[in-house]
């Protein structure tokens, strides 16, 4: 069974300071942590609090391409939970011939908030979830992984209007 969800929000996780994005269900009290990576997290956001970048970011770029070939992404679904990972499925209609495409969630939500596709959730997910093993969560600890985390963790988002792409 599916259930119809929307994007409420994101938050941190106060233990691995991974962004998490919120699912809530439409006509339920159910929700969905789903923890992300920082590049999505800023994708989500910057939709989610209507930012306009100067250039096409990569899900924009993404939505562009399918609107030109005539694509549409029908609704996504966040379809199982493996070794605390989480899979999507993005659901995609061309001239009557439907698709489906494996995706990361993150970059499935992204998307689904730029061509207004609905989300869907497999209830066995919702139920898988609540088994997570926190302390599995994979953390880069090499010495690029922190440099980066540092530096998108201290920016803010007045930094984006600074550089030009």
């Amino acid at each position: 069974m599916l259930r119809a969800m929307i994007i409420s929000g994101l938050t941190v996780d106060p233990l691995t300071n991974s962004p998490i994005v919120i699912l809530k269900e439409i006509d339920g009290e159910k929700t969905l942590p789903i923890w992300i990576g920082l590049l999505e997290a800023t994708a989500i956001a910057s939709e989610l609090e209507g930012i306009e970048f100067s250039r096409p970011m990569t899900h924009d770029l993404l939505k562009n391409i399918l609107e030109m070939v005539d694509v549409k992404v029908v609704k996504i679904e966040v379809c199982d939970l493996k070794n605390n990972t989480y899979y999507a499925l993005i659901h995609l209609s061309h001239n009557g011939k439907d698709m489906t495409i494996d995706a990361r969630p993150s970059d499935a939500l992204a998307l689904s908030l730029r061509v207004g596709a609905p989300v869907f959730v497999a209830e066995e997910v919702i139920e898988k979830s609540k088994q997570i093993d926190l302390k599995a969560e994979p953390e880069d600890k090499s010495e690029e992984g922190k440099k980066w985390q540092e530096i998108l963790e201290k920016l803010d988002p007045e930094d984006f209007g600074k550089y030009k792409m």
